[in-house]
């Protein structure tokens, strides 16, 4: 029998990496998406070399086009769909212009939906899709408003993409991490030992969350263990958000 097929968008650092790691030590043949040459790179000296890697930027259509063709000649249909590519920016609501917000929106969103879209005539019936959400869509962040919005509009997707998909047996379910000790902490001008530092107190169980653990939640929604499971949004967090 063939082996399941799985694509994750943004799969060459932190969640993504990990997830397809850990997807092909569970026999999944995997591709994974990044946006930068140097991505790609690092990805490709660190993945098994039978993993698909591609530069696609989210906010290209024609990339994603030419990813999902590449995908389609390498395993001719999928099973597992990871959508976690995504950006962040932290800053207060006065100090985000349009461009930022648009680049958010493309990016979290925009290009999320359509890589989803061009990818659905290689979904298997009873295939698993999975969107990185976060947080912030529910809980709140300081001062990245726009950020949670961006993600927010995809997190307001799953309920009704796992009604239209039904019929395929097709389940839609999001992922929604707290803190997490990756790279993007470097991006927003910190470290993940600082952050931990500065967050320990406001998580509950005193520590930032890593890639791999939430790699094993997405390893088992794409499982057939799973296969009761769509329209939910799974937030791990370590209890941040939650009150007394």
């Amino acid at each position: 029998m063939t082996s399941r097929a799985a694509l994750i968008t943004g799969g060459t650092s932190g969640i993504g990496l990990a997830t397809a790691a850990l997807l092909h030590r569970n026999g999944h043949r995997v591709a994974v998406t990044g946006s930068t040459p140097s991505s790609v790179g690092a990805a490709r000296a660190q993945l098994p070399d039978d993993v698909v890697v591609l530069q696609a930027d989210a906010r290209s259509l024609p990339d994603t086009d030419r990813a999902i063709a590449e995908v389609r000649e390498q395993f001719e249909a999928l099973d597992v769909l990871f959508l976690n590519a995504g950006m962040v920016h932290g800053m207060p609501i006065e100090a985000y212009d349009e461009a930022t917000v648009d680049d958010l929106l493309a990016v979290n969103f925009k290009g999320q939906f359509f890589t989803l879209q061009k990818s659905l005539p290689l979904l298997r019936d009873g295939a698993s899709i999975i969107l990185t959400v976060g947080i912030g869509a529910t809980r709140g962040v300081g001062a990245g408003s726009a950020a949670a919005a961006s993600k927010g509009a995809l997190l307001a997707l799953v309920p009704s993409l796992a009604l239209e998909l039904a019929p395929r047996q097709i389940r839609v379910n999001a992922v929604s991490p707290g803190a997490i000790a990756t790279p993007i902490w470097s991006k927003l001008g910190t470290s993940a030992e600082a952050a931990e530092t500065a967050l320990a107190g406001q998580i509950p169980l005193g520590r930032l969350g890593t890639s791999e653990e939430i790699a094993e939640l997405v390893a088992f929604l794409a499982s057939p263990a799973a296969a009761y499971l769509t329209g939910e949004n799974i937030v791990v967090a370590g209890g941040s958000g939650l009150r007394v």
